[in-house]
């Protein structure tokens, strides 16, 4: 076994292009009310390496061009199809409209383990404040709503961590129905 060079790994990437010709997996994401940009340049490096259909930036979510998202994004702001709404209610409702399941990662009465659902897609994954989690107006729109089970004092954690564990789990999900 040996360590991969930087330009193997890079080599064997695809362009943009070719994710654009090949296509995104049916996932788009709103990232609502993300106060840190450093969590917002790491949303979209994560959202790059899970080829979602298109990041959704709401309500005070910071949005490029910002130093503190290129710093942790690396470029993939620029490779992520994204959008900034103000109203992320307004968003949900026509994303639900155009027939697309709408969950929220968040603490409810009726959230269940993020493991144990059959997710239907296309999908909008709604992630939350970094203190104050979804808006209950997004939990009302939802229909699912899924939680990462936690093992220590912490309640929650970090929302692009939560994001990325969340995201893998249904893109995995969808390549595995779709083979």
């Amino acid at each position: 076994m040996r360590k991969l060079h930087f330009e193997e790994i890079k080599a064997s990437r695809p362009s943009v292009e070719e994710i654009e010709r090949e296509g995104r997996f049916p996932v788009s994401v709103v990232a609502e009310n993300i106060r840190s940009l450093f969590n917002v340049g790491s949303i979209f490096r994560t959202s790059d390496g899970a080829r979602i259909e298109r990041l959704y930036l709401t309500g005070f979510t910071g949005q490029p061009p910002r130093n503190e998202i290129a710093k942790t994004a690396l470029g993939a702001e620029q490779s992520v199809p994204w959008e900034h709404h103000r109203n992320t209610r307004e968003l949900l409702r026509k994303l639900k409209a155009e027939g697309r399941q709408i969950v929220v990662l968040e603490h409810t009465d009726q959230s269940r383990n993020f493991k144990s659902i059959p997710f239907d897609f296309p999908l909008v994954l709604v992630i939350g404040n970094e203190v104050e989690g979804v808006t209950e107006e997004a939990v009302q729109i939802a229909d699912q709503a899924i939680e990462i089970p936690m093992f220590g004092i912490k309640q929650s954690l970090n929302v692009s961590v939560a994001y990325g564990i969340a995201v893998y789990e249904i893109i995995l999900q969808y390549l595995t129905r779709s083979r």
